[in-house]
């Protein structure tokens, strides 16, 4: 059994991540192993808020080239999670 400190790795903050917290959702990279009920257990527990929904999905990992030489970047976990109406995680908020 995964702490909630370890299923939720960190918070992605790309432009798509932003954009979307207008509406009460946030972007989190998680735990290979993690699924949507504990995600959402462990959002709850670190940031005191309600979960409504979670969305998880797979992120393949990526070829990248540097000159002659081709390598991998490693696929990553993530999730979707919708909180209530009216809730927002402050600590998120820039």
């Amino acid at each position: 059994m995964l702490h909630p400190e370890q299923i939720i790795i960190e918070p992605l903050v790309t432009e798509k991540a932003v954009g979307i917290r207008m509406l009460s959702r946030y972007v989190f990279k998680v735990h290979p192993s993690a699924n949507k009920i504990s995600v959402g257990k462990a959002v709850e527990n670190l940031f005191k808020v309600k979960v409504k929904e979670v969305n998880t999905c797979i992120m393949k990992p990526k070829l990248r080239r540097r000159g002659a030489q081709i390598g991998k970047v490693g696929g990553f976990k993530k999730a979707y999670v919708t909180l209530m109406p009216g809730q927002k995680i402050e600590e998120l908020e820039v």
